[in-house]
């Protein structure tokens, strides 16, 4: 894995609406290995601050998250410039 693959995937593990399947489609890592990456790639303060973000977040899974939230991101995350 690429040092810029990693930063993206630490970037859009800790977006809230990015769910862990979409992860694991465009990279191949699954929840378990996305988990272990950021523990190595964090501080243990930042990696415990991340934990609990996504520790029962429902958009960050497919299954859990309400069928109309199609978007991965919210439309004033990013601003025009």
């Amino acid at each position: 894995m690429t040092e810029s693959d990693q930063s993206r995937i630490i970037e859009m593990a800790w977006e809230d609406r990015t769910p862990f399947e979409a992860i694991e489609t465009l990279y191949g890592l699954s929840e378990k290995n996305v988990i272990k990456l950021m523990r190595s790639a964090l501080k243990p303060a930042s990696f415990r601050l991340w934990r609990a973000r996504v520790s029962g977040r429902n958009t960050k899974h497919l299954k859990l998250r309400n069928p109309s939230i199609s978007r991965g991101y919210c439309k004033t995350q990013y601003k025009y410039r």
